[in-house]
């Protein structure tokens, strides 16, 4: 049975401004599948789905779960505030399914239900501010170079657009608003209207009303909507409204209107038509002469549509080429690890110097407690940069949500007999995609001087067998050591099992679950019996009573 995927806009998060299709498709989903404060949004929906809530930047994560889900069989429901087809899930989860080769024919059933975006919630608190040609700039530079957003910000100033900024500012982007005002300033009057709208038609909703000049003086944040007026729009009785232009045919104050219906649309009265009012129609002749009035000419449609054609013949010099297209190539960062070798610790003079020369004035590395560098280096070809780094004999890893094995340098090689264990677990594992961050730590003696067993997954060769901890967890005041689930695993059977409880995690594991949330949430891990190694720990109450 094909399985279904409903990516839903649930709109501002009031139930009254979400459609009846959006309820209904929440409530027909196995799975709902969201970032927390959407799913906590629409609990009040929920019956038995199965909620499966990550982090603010685990959209592909989200989206991968989904289509996962739906090619079982089952029907996933994907949450977006406001539409999810406008900085929403709807386009991620078309392009997940388009790297798995999805064909709507033949693939899962995928259905987008429409929400009401923040433009127009915020909009509707505001008075009527997108009356006429409008445009939505997200300020957020995570995905999109501030280069190509700043020439956004141009063009749409110019054309004198309004403008809704989407994701203005954070804790870490402070700059952006900044330089998005200044911008505006250039084209724009200071005293242009400009609507602060945060949290729309939710329990904290709040609302400013101020002026280009001044909108820094409020707070912004990621919950904020910055709606700017253009060259038109007016604030009346704190409502910013702008207008459609139907002062310039019609009396506003009166039922007697100056023009009727069929003179409304007269070139003279329409000087800012492309024709800019300089002859009458086609149309409009055959009305004159219908009535006997004079008429400058009666040119007929195909006089006007053969003199046209002349004229561009006449001007078919093509004195300069039309212009391309614009094109503006998007940087990409190349993000990994390298390391000398799994046992391997130590650097060489070509290696270090290699991968300063690959790193360069624009890139960054950064050491880390795994003996690996984390490099981060803006190119368009990766592939010059790998080859560069395996050339002098570096490891090179994918970093992120994926496995990772850490080993000990068995006493720089003399405690050996388990390196090869632990290189054929980073041959088969390494880089493997998974739903958290997995690091498997890797003893080669009894000592475990490595902390092997305060990783996700330990292991420990001790006296020609090797002992496996699973679970840990790392930080927090509730911190401990993985649970001791076997002694005495056979060296020829342990690459195998880790394989085997990895790729259980990969397949069942919930986006952003860590490992040990993992393994007391399902109770087993092949038939490893979970047991609570929290420490129970008692807090003293403070001084003030809290």
């Amino acid at each position: 049975m094909r399985g279904k995927l409903l990516v839903i806009g649930f709109g501002p998060g009031s139930f009254e401004h979400m459609t009846n299709r959006a309820m209904d498709a929440i409530k027909e989903s196995d799975y709902i599948i969201g970032y927390k404060t959407y799913v906590d949004l629409i609990k009040d929906l929920l019956t038995n789905q199965e909620i499966i809530s990550t982090g603010m930047s685990e959209e592909v994560s989200r989206a991968q779960a989904a289509v996962r889900y739906a090619e079982e069989g089952k029907t996933v429901a994907v949450i977006s505030s406001g539409d999810a087809g406008v900085y929403g899930m709807a386009g991620l989860v078309y392009e997940v399914l388009i790297e798995k080769g999805w064909k709507e024919a033949t693939g899962v059933s995928v259905e987008v239900i429409p929400g009401i975006s923040a433009i127009n919630s915020c909009a509707s608190l505001l008075g009527a501010p997108v009356m006429h040609d409008a445009c939505t700039i997200s300020l957020s530079d995570h995905l999109t170079p501030w280069d190509l957003i700043e020439k956004r910000l141009e063009a749409a100033a110019l054309a004198d657009f309004v403008v809704t900024l989407y994701n203005p500012k954070s804790g870490r982007r402070t700059r952006q608003i900044q330089e998005a005002q200044r911008i505006l300033l250039k084209y724009r009057s200071p005293r242009t209207p400009v609507g602060l709208v945060k949290s729309a038609y939710r329990d904290r909703q709040h609302i400013e009303i101020t002026d280009l000049e001044h909108m820094l003086d409020f707070d912004i944040g990621m919950l904020t909507t910055v709606v700017i007026g253009n060259s038109s729009t007016f604030l009346y009785d704190n409502k910013i409204i702008t207008p459609r232009g139907y002062q310039r045919k019609y009396t506003l104050n009166t039922t007697e209107q100056r023009l009727r219906p069929h003179e409304r649309l007269r070139h003279e009265n329409e000087p800012w038509a492309l024709h800019q009012g300089k002859n009458d129609s086609v149309t409009n002749v055959a009305v004159k002469e219908k009535k006997g009035l004079a008429t400058e000419s009666t040119i007929s449609s195909l006089e006007l549509a053969i003199e046209a054609l002349s004229k561009v013949e006449r001007n078919q010099t093509f004195e300069s080429t039309p212009p391309a297209a614009v094109h503006h190539p998007v940087e990409s960062i190349f993000e990994f690890a390298v390391s000398p070798g799994i046992a391997n610790k130590k650097f060489t003079p070509s290696q270090l110097i290699t991968l300063a020369e690959v790193v360069g004035e624009e890139g960054s590395m950064e050491y880390t407690p795994h003996h690996q560098i984390y490099v981060k280096v803006p190119t368009a070809d990766p592939e010059r940069v790998t080859q560069k780094l395996e050339d002098v004999g570096f490891i090179l890893e994918p970093i992120g949500d994926v496995f990772q094995i850490k080993a000990c340098d068995f006493c720089e090689g003399e405690k050996k007999d388990s390196i090869p264990h632990a290189e054929e677990i980073h041959q088969r594992l390494s880089g493997l995609d998974l739903p958290k961050e997995l690091k498997l730590g890797f003893n080669g003696c009894g000592m475990a001087c490595f902390g092997a067993v305060n990783e996700d997954i330990g292991i420990v060769f001790r006296k020609g067998k090797f002992d496996l901890f699973l679970g840990a967890k790392t930080v927090g005041r509730t911190a401990h050591a993985g649970q001791p689930v076997a002694e005495g695993i056979e060296p020829g059977e342990i690459v195998g099992l880790i394989e085997k409880i990895v790729l259980e995690y990969k397949e069942k594991g919930h986006p952003n679950e860590r490992f040990f949330k993992y393994f007391k949430r399902v109770g087993k891990i092949q038939h490893y019996q979970y047991k609570d190694m929290t420490p129970k720990i008692e807090i003293e109450p403070a001084p003030c009573g809290d």
